[in-house]
């Protein structure tokens, strides 16, 4: 049984953010099969009846959480695009960089990523979710790529954005897995050069930051 915390007056975004986060913390642990209404409402601290002031069921709470896991570590590389250079391809090697590195890289995220696949493949409303969440980066990749000047087709750049994010997914998922296999570094490097081998240009020297590699 969750231990649970003591109650506390919140904002509603604050409290459905909690119960979210108490859901994802729950199925990280045991599986979707720990996350009951009895032990997120435990885990953030209220009652399972004040759940369905937040969210209408307990798949609507999981389908929200799904998005918020996906959507955060799609913030957390775009904010890196407030401190990077006005020069497109900086823009784009930072953005690509930010999601080889903590905290986008990370082996929670990946397990829960996991965790969700079967809901994802048996409930429609669940792979809406995925489905926008998964445009929601790479539509974001391809408006950056689309900066740099080239000369391509708007179907060119779809698909150099599809390739990208696929190749970054699954860099992202070995690297967030295999914590000791690889560098943070190592997997920048590669991510980069990859990319960069796919839009033809120069991401490693666009990045302007010593990259250590590992030989």
């Amino acid at each position: 049984m969750a231990q649970r915390r003591p109650y506390r007056r919140e904002t509603e975004e604050k409290r459905r953010e909690q119960l979210m986060q108490a859901a994802l913390d729950l199925i990280a642990e045991g599986g979707p099969q720990a996350a009951t209404v009895r032990e997120i409402a435990a885990r953030a601290g209220v009652t399972p009846g004040l759940i369905r002031h937040y969210f209408q069921s307990k798949e609507a709470l999981t389908r929200a959480a799904y998005r918020h896991l996906m959507d955060g570590m799609t913030a957390r590389s775009s904010e890196e695009l407030t401190s990077a250079p006005a020069e497109p391809g900086a823009r784009l090697a930072a953005f690509i960089a930010a999601s080889m590195r903590p905290p986008v890289l990370d082996a929670q995220a990946v397990a829960l990523w996991a965790g969700f696949l079967h809901d994802i493949q048996r409930d429609p409303d669940m792979r809406e979710v995925h489905r926008a969440s998964y445009l929601k980066y790479r539509d974001t990749l391809e408006e950056l790529i689309a900066a740099v000047p080239r000369d391509r087709s708007a179907r060119d750049l779809r698909r150099d954005a599809i390739a990208c994010n696929a190749l970054i997914d699954g860099l992202w998922m070995e690297g967030s897995i295999l914590t000791d296999a690889f560098s943070s570094d190592e997997l920048t490097d590669i991510a980069l050069r990859s990319c960069g081998a796919i839009l033809g240009i120069d991401l490693v020297g666009a990045y302007g930051r010593p990259i250590a590699t590992v030989s």
